[in-house]
C-alpha cells in the first residue's frame, strides 16, 4: 500500500506528460489527485493508532554490499503527513486550473513528481532512501517556480536550490558516518535508520566530539530546509515568485520535511547533545518567532507577509520541539499540522486574488470585502488561525508550544514568543483591514465573486481550521503514543516492527553484486 502511495502520483505523471491538451490534460489531472486523495484515506482503516510501532511498510534489499534497501513503513509521527501530501494535490490541481496556461502537461507532470518526493521522504526508513527522496523534491519545485513563476523566477528558484541542496551535503555526509560508524559496531553495513537508533554515540562537553559533530550536520540541514533563522532568506522570495500552488505546497510540505527530519533523526539519534544544545536552540527560535513576526508587520507585498509569517510560525514548532517535554512535543507536532492549513490556505487565496489583478502589492488593494464577501470571510478564518485565535487549530498549537516552553524555563525564548503573538495579531490585521476594509480602490473594482471551483478549493481548509482547533483529540490521537515514546524513551530510543501487516522481502533485487560474496539473511528482509 504504502509503495502505491509513492509511486502511484510518478505513474500518473508519466501518463500526464504526454497529454497534450491542455483541456483535456487539466481534467486528467483532476481526476488522477482525486482518486489519489481517496485513496491515502484507506490507511485510516489499517493504521492502529494505538502503538507506536512501524506498520503497513515493506523491506527488501537494494544495495546489499552497503546494507541499503527499500524500507518503507508508517507511524505515529509520519501518519498526518502522508494524508496532508495526498489532500493537497487535488487542491493544488485545482488551484492551477486557470492559473497555468502555458505547458500545462509539463506543470502536472512537475507537482505530481513532488507529490512522490515528498511522500517518499515521510514513508522512507532506510536514511538512503530517504536521502533521494528528500532530495529530488528539489527538481520539480525548482521548475514550477523557474517556468511558472513571475519576474524574478529564475534567480529565486536558484537561490532555493543553491541552499537546500548545500544543506543536504551536511545530511549526506552525516549518514555516511552513521553508516561507517554502525559497520565498526555491528561488523556489517546499514543504512537503516533502526540499526542507527541502536548506536552509542560518544559524547562530551565539547564541539568536537563525535555525537556533537553529527548533531551539527543533522541540524544545519533540517534547519536550513525548515527555514530556521539566519538560514530562511531563500524563503521569501521562493514565495513570492512561485505560482500559488507551488507556494501551497511549499508552506503546507516542503517546509515540513525539515522539521520531520528534527522528529525522526535529530532528536532520538543525538540525545545527549539535544539536551546540551536546547536550551540555546529554544532561544535562538524564540529569536526567529519575533523577527519574523517584526520583518512581516513590514512588508508591503501580500506575499512576502505571509512568507515572512512561515518563518516566524516555523520557529514555533523548532520551539515546541527542543523544549524536551510533552506539550512542547505536542505543541511544535501540531504546530506543524494546524501551519500547513493556514499557510497553504493563505497562499491560494492569495493566487485567486492574484489571477484577477495582477498585483501583489498590499497598497492597491482597498475595500475587497464589499467586492468579494466570501473570499474576506474565507480569509478571515483562516487569518484566525494564523493569528492563534482561540477554537482553531492555531490557537491549540501555540498554547501547547508555549506551555512546553514555559515547563522548560526557557524565559528568555517564552518572552520573545509572547511577542512574536501580539505581533503576529498585528501584522494579519492590518492586512485584513488594509485590503478587506476601507473605500473600494479601483484594482479591487475589478474583481468578481468566487467560482464553484476556488469555493471547493477553500472550503476544506476553513473547516481544518475549526475542526482542528474544536476536536484536538481526533487529530492527535493517531501521532499521541510516537510522541509519548520519544519523549518517555528518548535517551534509549528504538522502533520495532509491526510484523503482522509488514511485507518482507524473500529475494535480492540489488544493483550491485555483494562483495562481500555472501548474503546476510536479514538484508534478504529478514528481521
Amino acid at each position: 500500500m504504502l509503495s502505491a502511495l509513492i509511486f502511484l502520483p510518478l505513474v500518473f505523471a508519466l501518463i500526464l506528460v504526454f497529454i497534450k491538451n491542455p483541456s483535456l490534460c487539466r481534467k486528467g489531472a483532476a481526476f488522477c489527485s482525486v482518486a489519489y486523495f481517496l485513496f491515502s484515506l484507506s490507511l485510516f482503516l489499517f493504521f492502529d493508532s494505538q502503538t507506536e510501532e512501524l506498520q503497513l511498510g515493506e523491506r527488501f534489499s537494494w544495495f546489499p554490499a552497503l546494507g541499503i534497501e527499500y524500507f518503507v513503513a508508517v507511524d505515529g509521527l509520519s501518519f498526518w503527513f502522508v494524508i496532508l501530501t495526498a489532500f493537497l494535490l487535488p487542491v493544488c490541481v485545482g488551484a492551477s486550473w486557470n492559473l497555468i496556461k502555458e505547458k500545462v502537461s509539463a506543470f502536472y507532470c512537475c507537482l505530481f513528481l513532488m507529490i512522490t518526493s515528498v511522500m517518499g521522504t515521510f514513508l522512507a526508513m532506510d536514511t538512503i532512501l530517504f536521502y533521494i527522496f528528500f532530495e529530488s523534491s528539489l527538481i520539480p519545485l525548482y521548475f514550477i517556480i523557474g517556468i511558472w513563476g513571475s519576474k524574478e523566477r529564475i534567480y529565486a528558484a536558484f537561490k532555493f536550490f543553491i541552499y537546500t541542496a548545500f544543506g543536504s551535503l551536511f545530511l549526506l555526509a552525516g549518514l555516511v558516518a552513521l553508516m561507517h560508524l554502525t559497520l565498526q559496531s555491528t561488523g556489517e553495513m546499514s543504512a537503516s535508520l533502526l540499526d542507527f537508533y541502536k548506536l552509542e554515540l560518544p559524547f562530551e562537553a565539547s564541539l568536537l566530539s563525535t555525537q556533537n559533530v553529527l548533531f551539527f550536520c543533522f541540524f544545519l540541514a533540517f534547519a536550513i530546509k525548515l527555514p530556521f533563522v539566519p538560514f530562511h532568506t531563500w524563503l521569501p522570495l521562493a514565495h513570492v515568485e512561485a505560482p500559488a500552488p507551488g507556494s501551497a505546497v511549499l508552506a503546507a510540505v516542503i517546509l515540513k520535511m525539515g522539521a520531520y527530519g528534527f522528529l525522526r533523526f535529530v532528536l532520538p539519534l543525538f540525545p545527549q547533545s539535544v539536551e546540551f544544545f536546547a536550551s540555546s536552540i529554544c532561544f535562538l527560535a524564540g529569536v526567529g518567532i519575533f523577527y519574523g513576526a517584526l520583518m512581516a508587520l513590514a512588508q508591503k507585498n501580500i506575499k512576502k507577509l505571509v512568507a515572512y509569517s512561515s518563518v516566524s510560525h516555523m520557529a514555533y514548532v523548532l520551539l515546541g520541539l527542543f523544549s524536551l517535554n510533552e506539550y512542547g512535543l505536542t505543541g511544535g507536532y501540531y504546530q506543524m499540522l494546524t501551519h500547513a492549513v493556514s499557510s497553504a490556505g493563505l497562499f491560494l487565496l492569495v493566487g485567486i486574488l492574484y489571477e484577477r489583478t495582477q498585483s501583489l502589492n498590499i497598497s492597491d488593494y482597498g475595500g475587497l470585502a464589499k467586492k468579494m464577501p466570501i473570499l474576506a470571510i474565507n480569509f478571515v478564518i483562516i487569518s484566525l488561525s494564523a493569528i492563534a485565535l482561540p477554537s482553531t487549530g492555531g490557537f491549540i498549537s501555540e498554547f501547547f508550544v508555549l506551555m512546553g516552553s514555559f515547563t522548560a524555563r526557557n524565559w528568555g525564548a517564552l518572552f520573545l514568543a509572547l511577542w512574536g503573538v501580539i505581533f503576529g495579531a498585528s501584522y494579519m490585521l492590518y492586512l485584513i483591514h488594509r485590503v478587506f476594509f476601507g473605500s473600494v480602490s479601483v484594482l479591487s473594482q475589478k474583481t468578481s465573486l468566487l467560482s464553484k471551483r476556488e469555493m471547493g478549493i477553500i472550503l476544506p481548509f476553513v473547516f481544518l481550521v475549526f475542526g482542528m482547533g474544536l476536536f484536538p483529540k481526533a487529530f492527535l490521537k493517531y501521532s499521541t503514543v510516537s510522541l509519548n515514546h520519544l519523549q518517555e524513551s528518548r535517551e534509549n530510543y528504538n522502533l520495532n516492527i509491526k510484523t503482522k501487516n509488514f511485507r518482507l522481502g524473500q529475494k535480492h533485487f540489488s544493483l550491485i553484486s555483494d562483495m562481500s560474496g555472501t548474503h546476510n539473511t536479514r538484508r534478504q528482509g529478514g528481521l
